[in-house]
């Protein structure tokens, strides 16, 4: 593997919950193998992170500064990270057709049921978040934890699309 993180773009639709969650979470515990980016295939006008993502990433340790809900159009324009893995973390965003990706990064569909759907008091529905951060975070430890010839560009994608059936 080259000394350069390996960059994985995270993608949902609104790029709100899910992929936010996950970018936050892999770059925290990454141990600098990973470089973690998030966007969403149709955010909406003045689309912020949802409060509630933030605060559940607060409250287990993990940096939120600089999250952005932003859309997939930035990741395909010439000065753009180029990404070796991109994963999409919602069903809406895995039946899309994405932008054509620099470099044909690896691709693999990790599904999480939306969080932010979830209807209830406030304790449920920042327990629905919490859930989600946590079955994404089962993903990504295993993701970090593989030896270093699993992340070699060849391996990238069958890998990271075995790992969608664990955890």
């Amino acid at each position: 593997m080259s000394v350069r993180p390996l960059n994985v773009l995270f993608l949902c639709t609104h790029n709100s919950a899910r992929s936010i969650l996950a970018e936050a979470a892999l770059n925290h515990i990454g141990k600098g193998r990973f470089q973690a980016f998030s966007a969403g295939s149709s955010p909406r006008e003045n689309q912020q992170p949802n409060p509630l993502a933030l605060q559940v990433l607060q409250n287990a340790g993990i940096p939120t500064e600089g999250l952005r809900s932003k859309s997939w159009d930035e990741f395909g324009k010439p000065d753009s990270p180029h990404m070796d893995l991109v994963i999409t973390v919602c069903d809406n965003a895995a039946g899309e057709v994405c932008p054509y990706w620099p470099g044909q990064p690896a691709t693999a569909h990790w599904g999480y049921a939306d969080p932010s759907e979830v209807q209830g008091t406030d304790v449920q529905k920042r327990e629905a978040f919490r859930q989600t951060l946590l079955a994404i975070r089962r993903r990504l430890d295993l993701l970090i934890n593989l030896p270093p010839e699993k992340l070699e560009r060849a391996m990238v994608q069958q890998t990271a699309r075995d790992l969608a059936s664990q955890a």
